[in-house]
């Protein structure tokens, strides 16, 4: 893996680090490794352990000028019984009360958009998506910004089954 990729996947950990003690209680995070395009690590929120892993595009496609940092995250939280949670950090604020959509191989996901993230509605969704993403191998994701730019980010999904099986070992999540 190249030192610019080692650099991305270490970002999340810093961020936590860095954001601790003003929005999540955060202290700090602890790399469980980087499995192809997938990083995983642990976090401790509120005195509890919780467990990420994420990547970035591997391909980032629209007309803007300036786009900040793009990740996707499967988040657990054991405690709060929120497990396999998807959710992208998009880099832009979404066109308020716009849709994300979401393609792996044949299937095909929408999700609601809230400043510059994006989640599924049901916990049901997070499962079929991730499970969906455990037996693809590419992933694409289209948004449109407030200021109407279409974006379609492409993921690689190489490593993903190996740094979710390292996340739900780690927090005991099956």
């Amino acid at each position: 893996m190249s030192t610019r990729r080692c650099l991305t996947f270490l970002l999340p950990v810093l961020a936590l680090a860095v954001l601790a003690p003003s929005s999540l209680g955060a202290q700090e995070g602890k790399l469980l490794g980087t499995f192809g395009e997938w990083g995983a690590q642990t976090f401790t929120e509120r005195g509890k352990t919780g467990c990420s892993i994420w990547s970035k595009p591997m391909k980032e496609v629209g007309k803007y000028k300036r786009r900040g940092e793009v990740f996707v995250y499967v988040t657990h939280r054991p405690w709060a019984k929120r497990t396999h949670e998807v959710s992208f950090a998009i880099g832009y604020t979404f066109k308020p009360d716009s849709e994300v959509e979401v393609k792996i191989g044949g299937r095909k996901f929408t999700l609601f958009t809230d400043g510059e993230s994006a989640w599924n509605r049901e916990k049901k969704t997070d499962r079929a998506m991730v499970k969906a993403m455990r037996a693809g191998s590419r992933m694409t994701v289209k948004g449109t910004s407030s200021r109407d730019t279409l974006t379609l980010d492409t993921y690689s999904l190489k490593g993903f089954t190996a740094a979710h099986n390292a996340a739900n070992k780690a927090c005991k999540v099956k």
